[in-house]
């Protein structure tokens, strides 16, 4: 998958970790992820889909490289 890039409102740094069962996700999403079971999106607070990484701990530590604060979605 490419190395994500996170972009948002300068004002709104706090942003959204929840797993996503890659089976919901897009034929061609699904193709870059053969082997999960599922990933992790990192969200804005509006809903935004910004990063779709595997594993929970690249999320959280890709958000913290783009200066948000990332929170856990159950």
């Amino acid at each position: 998958m490419d190395t994500p890039q996170l972009t948002a409102d300068a004002e709104d740094r706090i942003v959204y970790v929840r797993p996503v069962d890659v089976a919901d996700l897009p034929e061609e999403v699904r193709a870059q992820a053969p082997d999960a079971n599922n990933l992790y999106a990192v969200h804005a607070a509006n809903g935004d889909r910004l990063a779709l990484v595997n594993g929970q701990k690249l999320a959280f530590v890709l958000a913290r490289q783009n200066s948000f604060d990332p929170v856990h979605v159950h």
